[in-house]
């Protein structure tokens, strides 16, 4: 049996189906207040009988701040994904979020030790990974630097990436993945639906960065593949083409049949914009569309190398135009009723 945090996210809810699909017995973990709109919205887009498979999955309530409800669930479980994790870019989520993801990754890390466990896939992130200077391409020997620039996020993962590598030294088998921005059907008002819905709505900005992108299915597989492979104890950047954000938004608006963002967001604006955010959020009390660490990282230049993957597991990706295609697809056909 395999055992799954974060299958009601939004990548954790692709990994589920692709398991299922290859006939696994799956077990994952929800918490008390969990729902499942995303999940069924994902598996929808796989299949038109989404409660067969939705009823294959085996839930057990717990929490990965709980170390007891782990220890149980993770009985007769050989396999662990580990896909849960807080990934938020508001200075205000900081505390929970190292909580969640450096703590909780320690307690399932703690609790897969005291199992039979055959091998173990964290999801880590791009952001856990060191910056190269010089705009020199990122891959997974650049080593980590402690430096004001890096995001709560990043510190978050690279601590719940540090845990994975003490378990490995304690006896676990593992396998770690660090994903570019993962991009894939999902809900409206994140991820690439956000952006598909900025372009739907007239946004004219664009910012001057480049970054990794990657399809969620490549990332489910990839995850699948690797733990079905001899390889242990590594880590793998997963992403499959590095693009300006200005190319992400003309796909967008090409598929959507729209004009796209046309004016270039400087750093300076960028860094009004933020401030002016910010300061709407406090007398609204509204959530700030961009904040100061995505509006830098907007505008910052990181190229990714997935060749060790690739040279691994032969791994061929989707093209990420494919991808924002297929989005867009889905998002003209449910526009009217994909309030979730």
């Amino acid at each position: 049996m395999v055992f799954v945090t974060g299958g009601t996210g939004f990548l954790g809810s692709h990994l589920l189906f692709h398991l299922l699909k290859i006939g696994k017995k799956v077990r994952a973990i929800k918490r008390a207040d969990s729902n499942f709109i995303l999940l069924s919205n994902v598996f929808s887009f796989y299949t038109e009988d989404t409660q067969k498979y939705l009823g294959k999955i085996e839930w057990v309530e717990g929490d990965i701040l709980d170390i007891y409800s782990l220890d149980r669930a993770l009985n007769e479980v050989s396999d662990v994904y580990h896909a849960a994790a807080i990934v938020s870019f508001d200075p205000s989520h900081r505390k929970k979020m190292m909580k969640a993801n450096v703590e909780g990754t320690a307690n399932l890390i703690n609790a897969a030790l005291g199992k039979n466990i055959r091998k173990f896939c964290h999801v880590s992130s791009i952001a856990a990974i060191g910056r190269a200077e010089n705009d020199k391409v990122i891959d997974e020997n650049v080593v980590w630097k402690t430096s004001k620039k890096n995001s709560n996020y990043a510190i978050s993962k690279y601590g719940a990436e540090r845990e994975v590598w003490r378990g490995i030294e304690e006896g676990l088998n593992a396998v770690i993945i660090n994903p570019s921005v993962i991009l894939g059907p999902r809900e409206l008002n994140r991820g690439i639906g956000s952006l598909i819905s900025m372009v739907r709505n007239g946004f004219k900005f664009y910012t001057p960065g480049v970054n990794g992108f990657v399809d969620v299915r490549d990332v489910a597989e990839s995850m699948i593949r690797l733990m079905e492979s001899d390889i242990y104890n590594e880590r793998f950047i997963v992403s499959a083409d590095n693009l300006t954000y200005k190319q992400i938004f003309d796909w967008i608006a090409e598929y959507l049949k729209m004009p796209g963002p046309k004016y270039k967001a400087t750093p300076n604006i960028s860094e009004i914009a933020w401030r002016l955010e910010y300061f709407r959020g406090l007398f609204t009390n509204k959530k700030p569309f961009i904040t100061k660490e995505t509006a830098r990282t907007a505008n910052n230049t990181y190229y990714y190398s997935s060749d060790k993957l690739i040279q691994a597991l032969d791994f061929k990706f989707l093209p990420v135009r494919q991808t924002i295609r297929d989005a867009c697809e889905l998002f003209l056909k449910n526009e009217d009723k994909l309030k979730f």
